[in-house]
């Protein structure tokens, strides 16, 4: 057997192990798509490990001691202010701006669930017809971008990894499991940076969701909270320790996709301060059915309530980057605090639960609690580097960067952290 054969033959058995058993189930086996190898010019560029702490927001680290999180700042380079979210800040939306560098209404996803006008369709992020179905996805992702340019990448989950956008899939994923132990899942990304040159990886991601969970359940300034935020910083060290060890030029990046505030109860039903009758509804996006209707209903939420602000989408304010896309509906309601509206309460006989402790999807701007956070270090980032907060469209360009990709025209902008790349050596 040749020994390229044998080589690829024992990069697959690591890159596709045993099942996990969790809890008496089994998670989700890596997937492997059939695409080329690095290329021998891209086997020579560094690596990116892009992991996010999904609701961890950007004070979290300080007010409850998070010491890894806060040692990569002193070390490498942080937004001690944070990072500023797209619009909605909410977790799809979110995730898919920070690898692709586009606002939500440039890439599609302008909400966890929504409707497309054109389509006539839905698209829920919990729906795996939809969320594995790459024509719903705009924009190029990093991974994409990578396998394009003949450099592998794996996804240890990732909104949008799942489906085959532009033809493209990473070369490593899993469906979505988020019971999968996780001190595995940074076993996995090990193994995978313990490829063969030819089949290893240069992006990856890695996520998790416990922070958004403790804080939706129990709210920010619980102590469960607290413990979460200790957790998977404890991961975040363990994995510190394990990409140390390959001793492989790794730029580890740790990122959120927004943060966390009290929300104040009860449901705001729109349906309530307007006819929305002939409406399609998703959460609080409304979708009209003419142009009278959707007049009618802008003018009536217009009086109703001082709980929101409700706009004609081509008037929406410029900085929420969300007019120009039908998917974000007409009229748009935007909370002018941390309020739970949705467009209608529950068909009777389907059960009504109370808004979550802890929420978020607000604007920044408005409640400075939404805004995420930015550490980096490795050998492509300068030493105790602070940047004053910046969008999560120009984390794309950095990404793209530091793998020495070409990027397409985006949203984001290299000039905004250029300041977080470490000098040059002369030659």
């Amino acid at each position: 057997m040749p020994k390229f054969t044998m080589r690829l033959l024992l990069a697959l058995a690591l890159c596709c192990p045993a099942l996990a058993t969790v809890r008496g189930q089994t998670a989700a086996p890596v997937l492997t798509a059939n695409n080329p190898a690095n290329t021998p010019a891209q086997q020579q560029k560094h690596y990116v490990v892009l992991v996010s702490l999904d609701g961890f927001r950007y004070d979290y680290a300080r007010k409850y001691g998070a010491g890894h999180l806060l040692s990569m700042a002193a070390h490498g380079a942080s937004a001690p202010e944070g990072m500023i979210p797209s619009y909605p800040s909410l977790t799809f939306p979110n995730h898919y701006t920070l690898v692709t560098g586009l606002y939500p209404e440039h890439h599609g996803i302008v909400a966890m669930s929504f409707y497309d006008p054109a389509r006539k369709e839905r698209y829920a992020y919990n729906d795996p017809k939809t969320n594995s179905d790459g024509s719903w996805y705009g924009g190029t992702p990093l991974w994409v971008l990578a396998e394009q340019q003949g450099m592998r990448s794996a996804c240890f989950f990732w909104p949008g990894s799942e489906a085959a956008i532009q033809g493209v899939r990473p070369s490593y994923y899993l469906h979505f499991d988020d019971k999968f132990p996780e001190e595995q899942r940074i076993d996995q990304v090990v193994e995978w940076l313990r490829l063969p040159p030819e089949q290893r990886p240069h992006f990856i991601t890695l996520y998790y969701s416990n922070v958004d969970h403790a804080g939706h359940e129990f709210g920010p300034d619980a102590p469960q909270t607290a413990a979460a935020v200790k957790r998977v910083d404890g991961l975040v060290g363990r994995l510190e320790m394990r990409l140390a060890a390959l001793h492989l030029p790794v730029d580890l990046i740790v990122v959120s996709d927004h943060g966390m505030i009290r929300e104040q109860g009860p449901w705001i039903d729109l349906d309530t301060h307007a006819d929305l009758a002939s409406f399609v509804t998703a959460g609080s996006l409304l979708y009209g059915d003419s142009e009278a209707a959707t007049e009618r209903a802008y003018q009536q939420l217009k009086i109703a309530d001082g709980s929101y602000r409700v706009y004609r989408r081509e008037h929406v304010p410029a900085w929420l980057h969300y007019d120009t896309n039908p998917r974000s509906g007409d009229p748009i309601v935007v909370p002018t605090g941390p309020y739970a509206i949705r467009a209608k309460a529950p068909a009777a006989g389907r059960e009504d639960r109370a808004p979550n402790t802890g929420g978020h999807g607000y604007d920044p701007r408005e409640m400075p609690e939404m805004k995420a956070i930015f550490y980096a270090e490795g050998p492509d980032i300068g030493r105790g580097v602070t940047v004053k907060p910046f969008e999560n469209v120009n984390l794309y360009p950095l990404i793209a960067r530091i793998l020495q990709l070409q990027a397409p025209p985006v949203d984001g902008s290299i000039n905004v952290l250029s300041g977080v790349l470490a000098p040059q050596p002369k030659e």
